[in-house]
């Protein structure tokens, strides 16, 4: 018996060998297996992630649930706090379905905001507080919302759209005791006189988990923010990604990442489906990153790959390994940024994953294989079909073999991630927007009348496996951790009266994640170049992470023949002033203006002695 026993144990072993990464890929179906099952007991009695909160209040009341700042909310605190803030809505004349605008940085008041709205069947629209003018007014716009909601820091910005506004009978609040803004009323105020008692719960009942729970914007591949739509399934299957990584309930999740984005909203929803806690900061900051996580005694950490940069690029302490963080959540992190990591803040599992707001499609590395986001799975891909396939970039179109079908890439080529839609794997598409959500769907892509998500994603596959991110395809690039959609630059830039045409890409600078902004401009006959006004509207207009850091002033813009832009030359130019002839020009902060890119700057830019 004991030599069977070992002879099977041998056997084991050597299979274990042969097949190294076999336990991590039965553990990923079965936590497959387990969502799915999840969801389908979900899908039966409609059961939201609201539902999941309201239930952990009642087993863990005085537990915490938030911390923010020197505060600390318990959940039964939080449950209070929210049904204020949903009687708040109520009275201003809120029903079942309707949107509500939240445009804030990260604060306790925030996940108020939203829970009340789930508690009543309304929609949050999460605003990213970094856009303004034209853009915040588009995003509100295209939510259908009927009440803004803003931060008091924030107030400025709302007052320049706030004409706008009132001429379209929006209700606008304002989290703060006093308004001085004609029109706006103080949230603070009615919530301190709300009741805090439970609300009904057949203020929901008529919402199903098909019915749409918030929007987060997504600038997706072209134009404007788009507001992507999150089902209340979706939201659900979000709240359990992070527990098929490792997550439990005696788990401090530190979140310094914007909420309005997917990637630090699913640590709160994870947070409320395990009965964890979450430390929040209004603001990422990296002098403040290590003594909150101390301060808190938080365990994990969600980041992305900018966040992870910044920490490793900080001056070095004799702290560094002071503190009690174990896992790491997130996506975009280099190689080389994932090993310095390690290397210096200690024994902390990084878990790597990729996935889009909108998509449904997703990968996770939980093999901890450095630079790979996720690993193939026979099981995965028949349950969720998507394939690999080959993109012109060149041509920004699909290319299709002689009957017409699209092409799979070959093991290690990057190719652009389809996704199959099926009844089990739906694309809900964006609000108001048919053309870009059918922008989304490729057709026929295998055989004739399938439908397939377009991620607008390139990935590849090496030899084991695992799955790497390339690049993205369109009119969008990855900068500070945002999408920057070049079609919304160009348009700002293009009010400036100098500028007679804009073209807006992305170049790669040393050391640094994604691209940072580049335009090639065309300026207006008989016109010079008036660096100070271009300056000036692409600070007022545009986000710190949108702003071309580069301009190249030339005589033409070169189009295809459908007259789009051509950016794939003007990519890899980059920014060299010893490499372009035409005039370059490079956003000065301390002098408040473009300057020459003479070389000396573009030496100190590559060698990081000029920060970007």
């Amino acid at each position: 018996m004991l030599l069977t026993l070992v002879f099977a144990a041998l056997l084991f072993l050597v299979f274990l060998y042969s097949f190294p990464y076999f336990l991590h890929e039965f553990n990923f179906i079965y936590n497959r297996l387990w969502i799915r099952r999840r969801l389908a007991k979900c899908m039966k009695t409609n059961y939201c992630i609201i539902d999941r909160f309201l239930d952990v209040v009642k087993m863990q009341p005085n537990k915490p649930f938030v911390y923010f700042q020197d505060e600390c909310f318990t959940y039964g605190e939080a449950e209070e706090l929210s049904n204020k803030t949903a009687r708040v809505f109520l009275q201003s004349g809120l029903k079942k379905g309707d949107v509500v605008a939240l445009f804030s940085q990260n604060s306790a008041m925030f996940l108020w905001l939203w829970l009340g709205l789930a508690k009543i069947g309304c929609v949050g629209a999460f605003l990213n507080f970094n856009i303004r003018s034209k853009s915040l007014l588009h995003c509100f716009q295209v939510s259908g919302a009927k009440v803004l909601v803003a931060a008091k820091e924030l107030e400025a910005a709302v007052e320049e759209v706030l004409p706008s506004l009132q001429k379209q009978q929006v209700s606008v609040l304002l989290l703060s005791d006093t308004c001085s803004s004609s029109g706006v009323e103080s949230f603070t105020q009615k919530m301190d006189q709300a009741s805090s008692a439970p609300l009904p719960p057949n203020m929901r009942s008529d919402l199903t988990l098909t019915s749409p729970a918030v929007y987060i914007y997504t600038s997706g591949t072209t134009g404007l923010p788009k507001a992507a739509v999150l089902s209340h399934a979706k939201m659900y299957l979000m709240s359990l990604v992070h527990i098929t990584m490792g997550r439990t309930a005696d788990e401090v999740l530190y979140i310094s990442l914007p909420l309005y984005h997917s990637a630090a909203f699913i640590g709160v929803l994870g947070a409320i489906e395990l009965g964890s806690t979450v430390a929040i900061r209004n603001k990422f900051s990296v002098s403040n990153f290590w003594p909150d996580c101390r301060k808190y005694k938080a365990t994990a950490i969600v980041y992305i790959g900018e966040t992870l940069r910044y920490l490793c690029n900080s001056p070095q302490s004799l702290s560094d390994r002071s503190h009690s963080i174990r896992r790491a959540y997130g996506n975009g992190t280099r190689p080389d940024v994932w090993r310095e990591f390690l290397k210096r803040f200690g024994d902390i599992r990084v878990t790597e994953f990729y996935g889009a707001t909108e998509g449904i499609c997703s990968f996770i590395n939980n093999g901890g294989k450095i630079g790979a986001v996720g690993r193939e799975s026979l099981y995965y891909k028949w349950m969720n079909p998507y394939a690999f396939i080959k993109y012109d970039v060149e041509r920004a179109e699909l290319v299709r073999d002689s009957s017409g079908f699209c092409v799979e890439v070959a093991k290690g080529e990057p190719g652009l991630l389809v996704c199959k839609l099926t009844p089990r794997t739906v694309f809900s598409g964006y609000v108001g927007d048919l053309k870009q959500t059918e922008s989304k769907r490729l057709h026929d892509v295998f055989k004739k009348g399938d439908q397939y998500f377009n991620s607008g994603d390139m990935l590849w596959v090496d030899n084991e496996g695992f799955v790497y991110f390339h690049d993205r395809v369109g009119h969008t690039f990855r900068w500070k951790g945002e999408n920057v959609a070049t079609t919304e630059v160009a348009d700002s830039m293009s009010m400036t009266d100098c500028i007679q045409e804009a073209n807006v890409y992305g170049v790669s600078v040393p050391g640094h994640e994604g691209r940072a902004g580049m335009a090639a401009i065309v300026l207006r006959e008989g016109v010079t170049f008036d660096s100070t006004a271009v300056f000036k509207v692409v600070l007022n207009l545009l986000p710190a992470y949108a702003r071309p850091l580069f301009i190249r002033v030339q005589e033409s813009l070169d189009v295809t023949g459908t007259f789009k832009h051509q950016k794939r030359k003007l990519t890899e130019d980059g920014f060299n002033p010893s490499q372009i002839s035409d005039p370059l020009y490079f956003l000065d902060l301390k002098e408040k203006d473009y300057v020459p890119l003479t070389l000396n700057v573009y030496d100190s830019v590559v060698k990081g002695t000029i920060k970007v």
